[in-house]
């Protein structure tokens, strides 16, 4: 049993903040059942190499990413008969989520508030750029334009380096959490009341939310500046050069550095007045970095992993990406698994009594359009037949 086993979650979503909404709410046991256009389906199919598979199960890893634990099936809802079918599939459904700009599913029928009017218990959320309302609401969201627009890239970076965006798109995965999150907590309101809720949810909007503590330094008049690898109000905190690579050391207290400093064997870093508390190093940063640096990369990395982790001081290696799915805790966590010969990654949450889980791997396009409409919809051959030979599905 699962925790959203009896819900349905009809995904009228592509490419990345909703899809991965949707997959973390299949990981939690909802049917979710993807629509797509026939022929192409979500843009993200094609956005390789790298591919995974050949042939007819070819399969883009981008795709790969976001789109486990669905059914997809082919519909096309710029035709009449394609909006009735999607409509009949709305009765069916728990949750609809859609991606489109402002206005765009009014033209079929298929917008919050036509649906409400005859499904009122139906939970509607709406993933864009910049949300239904404000001078921004019909721009189309692209990850790395919010985050230059939303103030991630003026933050980060080196001190004296261009702006830099993250290194995934970090706004898309954000908005699907902030989307699941508000599904679930509408799924709540409607088992007290019976009703559903439109959710409005924006990519602009995730960005800002997660300046976190950064946004309130500069409401209390502080604006910030970009520091590398470095904190604000951290000091040491940050990434050291070592004989062999890089390593990053997050010191978070007095007693945390007096303890680099005793095992580094600089206990002259540690009587120095200037560096015996947080405030005063991260006043005097520029002069006690340069000789952590020059301690560090006297030894290898691991060398510095060992001593500095058997004297509790928080660090690691900077791993590449291939390392990182190769490392025992990791692996021990199930964030890799193999589902359908196919290797993706594992849910994040950990449920004693209704387990996230990995059912089937991302579906080919189209591939189960059969039989949902058979089985859900109680569609004959002959209809499915005619939907076809129709350009329907």
């Amino acid at each position: 049993m699962q925790a959203l086993n009896n819900i349905r979650i009809l995904d009228l979503s592509r490419i990345l903040a909703a899809p991965y909404c949707t997959q973390l709410l299949g990981d939690y046991g909802a049917e979710v059942i993807k629509i797509e256009q026939p022929g192409s389906g979500d843009g993200t199919r094609e956005w390789g190499p790298p591919w995974v598979g050949d042939g007819d199960t070819r399969q883009s890893a981008y795709f790969l990413s976001a789109n486990r634990n669905k059914q997809s099936i082919t519909i096309n809802f710029k035709s009449a008969a394609g909006v009735a079918l999607i409509q009949e599939l709305v009765a069916k459904c728990d949750v609809l989520i859609e991606n489109f700009l402002p206005g765009t599913l009014q033209r079929f029928g298929l917008d919050y508030e036509t649906l409400h009017a005859r499904y009122p218990s139906l939970i509607y959320c709406s993933i864009t750029g910049y949300g239904q309302t404000g001078p921004y609401k019909d721009r189309p969201g692209y990850d790395a334009v919010i985050q230059a627009q939303g103030g991630t890239m003026a933050i980060t970076g080196e001190t004296e380096g261009e702006p830099m965006k993250v290194g995934v798109a970090i706004v898309d995965i954000t908005t699907g959490l902030f989307a699941a999150n508000a599904i679930l907590a509408a799924l709540l309101h409607r088992e007290h009341t019976g009703q559903g809720q439109f959710i409005d949810v924006a990519l602009l909007d995730a960005q800002v939310a997660w300046l976190a503590n950064v946004a309130h330094n500069v409401l209390a008049e502080a604006p910030p500046k970009r520091y590398g690898n470095g904190h604000p109000s951290i000091v040491p905190y940050q990434s050291f050069q070592t004989a062999d690579g890089w390593i990053y050391l997050a010191v978070g207290n007095d007693a945390q550095y007096r303890r680099l400093c005793m095992c580094a064997d600089c206990m002259m870093l540690w009587n120095d007045l200037r560096f015996q508390n947080n405030p005063s190093r991260v006043t005097h940063r520029d002069e006690l970095v340069p000789q952590l640096q020059a301690i560090f990369k006297q030894r290898r990395t691991n060398e510095w992993e060992a001593l500095l982790h058997a004297n509790d001081v928080p660090c690691s290696a900077i791993n590449d990406v291939a390392q990182v799915l190769r490392d025992p805790q990791v692996l021990a966590r199930d964030m890799v698994q193999e589902v359908d010969g196919v290797h993706l990654l594992g849910p994040v949450a950990k449920l004693s009594a209704t387990p996230a889980r990995i059912q089937s791997s991302p579906p080919l396009l189209g591939q189960h359009t059969e039989a949902v409409l058979r089985e859900l919809l109680g569609k004959t051959d002959d209809e499915i037949s005619s939907l076809q030979q129709g350009g329907v599905i």
